[in-house]
């Protein structure tokens, strides 16, 4: 208890006491996580959406592997990535290995087949005679697509804010890429790891407490914008 503690009053001194190697790697475990959402969203709806409502050879076999990748370990996408961004990998000229873009591929992965598979799985949920209905009224097919994702769009918010949660806690495939470089590379869980195996665990606390911090918040935010919407609705 003296530790969690400890740990808990060092999260309030790293915060609030300005350091900068702390907010650092905050500000980077945002931006990687926030970029690899924004990529794996503007991917991962439109396709789930896509996939709900088209009927076509070889569906079954795409959703399952869809619903397959929701399931996959990050270590095992970290392994992945990593074997196509090393020196004698597809993409090893690009030199991307140990990077924060490497981070960031990574995480696209992980988050995408999330998104795609709760999108889809909100347009399972809706009512056929809503589409026929949308159809019926002369909407074209772009109009019919929008029409449907306002009708859903507060299921979709919790698809991002499910993948969210999942990439910006991970940490097998982050260290696998990033290689956990500090001050290049480290974010909040590769940081929490090395402080855990140091010793330092007041440091480790301190790290857990600012990373759930930020989770809640994010996620405090999104649930207050589809909790609007779904008032509104």
């Amino acid at each position: 208890m003296e530790l969690i503690l400890e740990g808990i009053v060092e999260a309030f001194r790293l915060l609030f006491g300005g350091d900068a190697d702390v907010y650092q790697i905050m500000l980077r475990s945002l931006w990687v996580s926030g970029l690899a959402l924004l990529v794996a969203s503007l991917i991962g709806l439109p396709l789930g959406v896509t996939l709900g409502l088209s009927e076509f050879r070889g569906r079954h076999l795409t959703v399952a592997t869809v619903n397959a990748g929701m399931g996959v370990p990050p270590v095992v996408v970290g392994l992945l990535v990593s074997l196509l961004l090393s020196r004698n990998g597809m993409f090893g000229f690009l030199r991307l290995l140990y990077t924060n873009w490497a981070m960031v591929v990574a995480q696209v992965l992980i988050a995408l087949p999330l998104v795609t598979g709760l999108s889809l799985a909100a347009v399972q949920q809706l009512d056929p005679g809503f589409r026929l209905q949308i159809v019926a009224l002369g909407a074209g097919r772009l109009q019919a697509f929008w029409l449907l994702l306002k009708e859903i769009w507060v299921t979709l918010l919790a698809a991002v804010m499910a993948a969210f949660g999942g990439i910006i806690s991970e940490v097998g495939a982050v260290m696998m890429v990033g290689g956990n470089i500090r001050g290049q590379t480290q974010v909040l869980t590769t940081g929490v790891v090395e402080e855990t195996r140091a010793g330092r665990f007041p440091t480790a606390i301190a790290l857990s407490i600012i990373l759930l911090l930020l989770v809640f918040a994010a996620s405090l935010a999104m649930t207050i914008v589809q909790q609007r919407g779904r008032r509104h609705a």
